[in-house]
Formats: C-alpha cells, sequence, structure tokens
C-alpha cells in the first residue's frame, strides 16, 4: 500500500492529465452502458409471453410421477 502512495507522489504532470481522462472516459463510457436495455425483458422474443404461475410445482409432480410409471412399468414388463 505504501508503494502504491509513493507512486502517485511521483507521477509528473502529464501522467496525471492521462489518468484523469482515462477515468473520465472508463466513467463516461459506464454511465453509457449502464442505461442500455438489458436485452431480455424487453427483447422481441418475449413477446406474448407470460409469468410462470404459481401452480408449475404440480406439473412438475405430474411429470415425475409419469415418468416414475412408465419405469416401474417397463421394469415389470421386462420380467414377464
Amino acid at each position: 500500500m505504501g508503494i502504491i502512495v509513493n507512486q502517485q507522489d511521483n507521477r509528473s504532470e502529464l501522467q496525471k492529465k492521462i489518468a484523469a481522462e482515462l477515468s473520465e472516459k472508463a466513467k463516461k463510457k459506464h454511465d453509457a452502458t449502464h442505461d442500455l436495455p438489458d436485452g431480455v425483458d424487453d427483447s422481441a422474443y418475449m413477446e406474448n409471453t407470460k409469468q410462470t404461475t404459481s401452480l408449475a410445482w404440480v406439473w412438475l409432480v405430474i411429470v415425475i410421477a409419469f415418468v416414475a410409471v412408465g419405469v416401474v412399468y417397463f421394469i415389470l414388463s421386462s420380467n414377464q
């Protein structure tokens, strides 16, 4: 930490000016990209879609039960 502080003291005027310009440029770039849309909620592929309902877990249970019944049926039919 002391080395970094010491390096800051030895900067020339040109180095200070360049560092300030780079810092300002980075801040402007961050501000410009920060306001851009994320491309998910406002994309065209999101049109005519809806959020998952609270009953999604019911469909998950039905699919798991269907798969389990199919596996049991396959096991029982292969043993005969």
